[in-house]
């Protein structure tokens, strides 16, 4: 079968997913052979012969250096998961009430509490029902208006029967990067463990999970243009952790399941190249981002969703969002595909959903406005000529 879009097409949804990286397409060539003509790459790395070993070696060899570019203190502290979603559930739904077993005494049996943020990942605010239905409050912070986390409204919310914090590190619409460092000490003063979902910060900002001080910590394989069904889950030393998968006990026993060693290749592979390049990639990335919301600001109809100075790195590199008056963001998405530019109204795990995005209302964008809004992202193979076209293209659309 061969599927493929028009020649010339121009792709502009990476905070959706990245294209597939030549680092990580050359690492996981290997384990892709077919038959028995690599068979010690291609095994179960839980198998006790050579082959299985060979496997294993090259899954830890992988952990060791993904470990390395997140600043995770051993690699042990890596989990490899079936993606991001399934780390923030983890973390979440399980982590969580091990934290609350392990503090029983403390909460002298009061119902614990999970705090998060309106800016989270549905991945982690869907997660907010379940934990009611366990015994837990959930406490919700709201963002400023430009998105972010003010430390004095998280430090309202919490309290002794706090025993897990989740602050998303960036935002995959608007691109707010939070001070997760101050967050994270704010809420290991209250006694409770933090955790942040560093999807999107990953390969866009410096991401140590050491300095920013954080007890666990998401990543996803496919938005540093690594493969798809592939995540990590970082967890420090000692931190309570219950497994949300059961079964083998691979992943030293907290997260059941034959592990992808081919995913999990091709992840440290595509993470290993974003980080070694941010400084130098952040820096072109920044300047077209600053950039494209001048020429947009420029379209009549079209203002920034949130007001990003140039060269503010409180806001990621590589994401663009605006608001286009008297049109719906699902007609401009698919006027711009005609026109051969594939951008997206929002998170794309949402993207099937008639509601405003959640974000734009947290920041206070009404109804009427958030209809019509369109993220902008880019990355590594986007050129300065790519988005030019972009802007004549949506001035086109709107004529």
């Amino acid at each position: 079968m061969s599927i493929t879009v028009p020649e010339g097409y121009v792709y502009l949804d990476w905070a959706a997913t990245a294209p597939l990286c030549a680092e990580a397409r050359e690492a996981m060539e290997p384990f892709l052979a077919s038959g028995l003509s690599n068979i010690a790459l291609g095994m179960n790395a839980n198998s006790l012969h050579s082959p299985g070993r060979a496997a294993f070696e090259a899954l830890e060899l992988a952990r060791k250096q993904l470990a390395s570019d997140i600043g995770a203190s051993r690699p042990q502290e890596v989990i490899f998961t079936s993606g991001a979603t399934e780390a923030d559930n983890t973390v979440l739904l399980d982590m969580a009430s091990a934290i609350a077993d392990a503090r029983h005494v403390e909460l002298g049996g009061d119902r614990p509490r999970v705090v998060m943020t309106e800016l989270e990942h549905d991945a982690v605010l869907k997660c907010a029902k379940p934990l009611q239905h366990a015994g837990f409050d959930v406490s919700i912070v709201k963002p400023d208006r430009k998105g972010f986390i003010n430390p004095d409204a998280l430090e309202r919310v919490l309290d002794d029967r706090t025993v897990l914090v989740s602050v998303q590190m960036a935002n995959s619409e608007i691109g707010s990067i939070q001070s997760i460092a101050q967050l994270a000490k704010l809420t290991h003063d209250h006694g409770a463990y933090f955790h942040t979902d560093a999807v999107q910060a990953l390969g866009k900002t410096e991401v140590n999970v050491y300095s920013l001080g954080v007890d666990a910590a998401s990543f996803s394989a496919h938005k540093v243009c690594g493969p798809k069904g592939i995540g990590a889950l970082f967890v420090k030393a000692r931190t309570p952790f219950s497994a949300m998968v059961h079964g083998g006990g691979q992943e030293n026993g907290r997260r059941s399941g034959t592990q992808n060693v081919c995913g999990a290749v091709g992840f440290a592979a595509a993470c290993h190249a974003a980080v070694s390049s941010l400084p130098e990639e952040s820096l072109r990335e920044r300047s077209m981002r600053d950039a494209l919301y001048d020429a947009l600001g420029a379209v009549d109809g079209v203002r920034a969703t949130i007001d990003v100075a140039p060269g503010d790195m409180s806001y990621l590199p590589n994401i663009v969002n605006v608001l286009v008056s008297g049109y719906e963001s699902e007609t401009l998405i698919l006027k711009l595909d005609l026109a051969g530019y594939g951008v997206s109204g929002g998170s794309a795990c949402s993207s099937h959903s008639l509601d405003p995005s959640h974000v734009l209302k947290a920041i206070g964008i009404n109804d009427d406005e958030a209809y019509g809004a369109l993220r902008i992202s880019f990355g590594r193979y986007t050129s300065e000529s790519d988005l030019q076209g972009f802007v004549e293209a949506l001035r086109a659309c709107i004529l």
